[in-house]
């Protein structure tokens, strides 16, 4: 299994509209580097929804759920997707700040390539992250 932080813009697709709609689409990703690690996700892989903009804090954890798979309302086969469900919210959200704070996170993608909508997510960041969530 491995672990991923997909941004996204809460006014767009927020981790309750994800979690209303129980599953979605990831899509809209267009840099290369994010979609080439669309390409390697599988099923039972997990991610973080973080929400970007003015919260910049990572609130929900989600599973993909599909194999990626060409995005439907694209003609493009290179512009990958993949479905996800919600698995649940963070009892407490983790923002930028902390993680920046942290010297535990020095060399996470999310710091160090910040623009990046799909960053991979070493075991032991996800689990502090985690441990994070529930302080």
């Amino acid at each position: 299994m491995a672990y991923w932080l997909l941004k996204s813009e809460p006014h767009v697709y927020s981790y309750a509209d994800l979690e209303r709609d129980q599953k979605t689409i990831w899509d809209g990703v267009n840099n290369n580097l994010a979609l080439k690690h669309i390409r390697t996700m599988k099923p039972g892989d997990l991610a973080l929804i973080y929400h970007t903009g003015d919260e910049r804090r990572a609130m929900g954890i989600a599973e993909v759920v599909s194999e990626p798979y060409p995005d439907p309302s694209l003609n493009e086969p290179k512009r990958a997707v993949v479905d996800v469900k919600a698995v649940r919210p963070l009892v407490q959200p983790v923002t930028l700040q902390q993680v920046k704070a942290d010297s535990a996170f020095e060399g996470f993608d999310l710091i160090r390539i910040s623009r990046l909508s799909v960053v991979p997510v070493s075991e032991e960041h996800w689990q502090h992250i985690l441990q994070l969530a529930s302080e």
